[in-house]
């Protein structure tokens, strides 16, 4: 799929189709046919075929704009979470969370292997970067801390959400170094990776946690996505 910014119109005032998904998407191409830092807000504006005070009414910075629609996406993941059974364990639904926030339909995939590789690679989008996996971990914790009893800001579900994060951005690293690969498999593979941890239970030594199928009880890393 292709998107050519230049065609939008250059009239001003509000595009009768602008939404935040569109602008994110007209930035996100000039992004990678000019670079993050050579493109600039009046250039996306203009691609979009609306004014610069148009544009920062859907995104403050042009740091937020590959991010697109972030807050609906996480909103959605609290909504996923809150839907499911609460005899699931808490592992359980953070994976499910996790993979479920993180499909794309087949369009958009290119798409966003080109957002990531921005992400995770252009300096002031890295820095930039630290609010958005702060908001993502807050959804982690909030879940978590439900179903723990205990209060948001506590060390387990804190612990949780840095745990699932890192794990969710290993993921997102292997499938950028492999044009071939697919992103849910390596998610999959790398939740893997916590629930063996989980598993093995008290005497397998550093670093091992708690049985992956503990209810409310259960320690750090129970869960994330």
């Amino acid at each position: 799929m292709t998107l050519t910014p230049g065609a939008a119109s250059a009239r001003g005032g509000r595009h009768p189709t602008t939404t935040r998904a569109h602008l994110s998407r007209v930035a996100l191409q000039l992004f990678i046919e000019r670079g993050f830092d050579e493109t600039t807000v009046d250039d996306i504006a203009h691609a979009a075929g609306i004014g610069r005070r148009t544009l920062f009414r859907y995104f403050p910075s042009k740091n937020d704009l590959p991010w697109g629609d972030f807050e609906a996406g996480l909103q959605d993941m609290r909504t996923f979470l809150a839907a499911l059974p609460e005899d699931l364990p808490l592992v359980d639904a953070l994976f499910a969370a996790i993979v479920d926030f993180n499909r794309f339909p087949a369009e958009e995939i290119p798409y966003h292997r080109k957002r990531m590789e921005l992400l995770l690679n252009v300096p002031a989008l890295v820095a930039h970067s630290t609010l958005r996996y702060a908001a993502w971990r807050e959804v982690i914790a909030d879940f978590a801390a439900a179903r723990l009893g205990v209060e948001a800001d506590a060390l387990e579900p804190r612990s949780i959400g840095w745990i699932f994060l890192g794990v969710s951005l290993s993921a997102y690293e292997q499938w950028l170094q492999r044009e071939d690969a697919d992103l849910v498999p390596l998610l999959e593979s790398a939740l893997a990776v916590l629930r063996t941890m989980f598993d093995a239970g008290p005497d397998a030594g550093p670093g091992s946690g708690p049985a992956a199928g503990a209810g409310p009880a259960a320690g750090p890393g129970s869960g994330v996505r």
